[in-house]
């Protein structure tokens, strides 16, 4: 008995998210806590059963063109089906703060495509295979916006063949 106040509390801060790590520019959009390559592993997984490929998506929550990014993925409904159809997403903290690397090793994995900047896009065939890596820049449309057509673009170009 003397355990269950611990596992209660231990159950309660474990069923609240965390507060945001960016408060002002809202909620996180990436898992502060999660390992990426265990993330990278059960969507690969995941893949193989669905039939699909693997879209890791490196980012921070600090990133703006993260952020928007993100919100393209959930926002555009054309843009959400051709994501949601053909890729399962992963979205991998790779932010270094307080002296902490976050998921370098997912990083480091597929060539370090962190140097082309942040958010940056790995495609991976639903055995792990990396296919190909995208800068997002060239996915950008307006001055601060990605354009939904170039975005459905690279998802066609990237889909499985079925």
């Amino acid at each position: 008995m003397k355990f269950l106040p611990v596992l209660l509390g231990l159950a309660i801060t474990n069923a609240f998210p965390a507060e945001a790590e960016y408060p002002k520019m809202g909620p996180d959009i990436y898992d502060t806590r999660a390992d990426g390559t265990a993330q990278v592993a059960t969507a690969v997984a995941k893949a193989k059963e669905e039939h699909k490929h693997v879209l890791v998506e490196l980012g921070a929550n600090w990133c703006i063109w993260c952020r928007r990014l993100s919100h393209t993925f959930e926002s555009n409904p054309a843009v959400a089906k051709a994501l949601t159809d053909n890729f399962i997403l992963v979205l991998v903290d790779v932010n270094h703060r307080h002296g902490k690397s976050r998921n370098d090793a997912v990083n480091d994995r597929y060539g370090n495509p962190m140097e082309l900047g942040l958010p940056v896009l790995v495609v991976l065939e639903a055995d792990g295979k990396q296919l190909t890596t995208q800068e997002t820049g060239a996915l950008v449309g307006g001055k601060d916006d990605h354009d939904p057509a170039k975005v459905i673009a690279f998802l066609t170009k990237w889909a499985p063949k079925k």
